[in-house]
């Protein structure tokens, strides 16, 4: 990893401003960083790979909300298995739309959903800045790297000039 001390400042510093930003604002912090990893873990870069962790994570929550949603009106959980198993076949078969690929994007909504008890108003403030804060990162990452190459090479003509 050629960058890795870029990358390092970057998101340490971004994570522990998304961590103060959260407490502020009483968001649940473990679900912005989800969010983040969403978006590294994905393909795409820029602004559309924040698109695209943003719309499988939230295509997740609105299945796991409705496997808790369509439980809950049934006595037997063999219905819960059942909505279980409907949403798990559909989070993968919605993947053949480009902007719902990422099938672990929707896994992830989907848990958190499950992990926040289906409390959609807790979830998606964070989610979503979740998201945001991964592209953050990359912008502020390809910003150290470009002006580490800027110093480089102006250490090197300092240096050629010297000689």
């Amino acid at each position: 990893m050629e960058h890795r001390w870029q990358i390092a400042i970057s998101a340490g510093l971004l994570a522990a401003v998304w961590t103060g930003f959260a407490d502020v604002f009483q968001l649940v912090t473990w679900i912005g960083f989800l969010g983040c990893s969403t978006f590294f873990a994905q393909t795409e870069s820029g602004a559309k790979g924040m698109l695209m962790a943003m719309t499988t994570n939230l295509s997740g929550v609105f299945w796991g909300w409705l496997i808790i949603s369509g439980s809950s009106f049934f006595v037997s959980p063999l219905f819960g298995y059942a909505f279980t198993g409907i949403a798990t076949a559909a989070m993968c078969l919605q993947a053949s739309y480009q902007k719902l690929a990422f099938i672990p994007g929707a896994f992830i909504g989907c848990c958190i959903t499950f992990a926040m008890g289906g409390d959609i108003a807790a979830i998606l403030p964070p989610l979503l800045l979740g998201a945001v804060l991964g592209y953050s990162m990359s912008l502020f990452t390809a910003q150290l790297i470009s002006l580490t190459q800027k110093l480089q090479t102006m250490l090197a003509e300092n240096t050629a000039k010297e000689s």
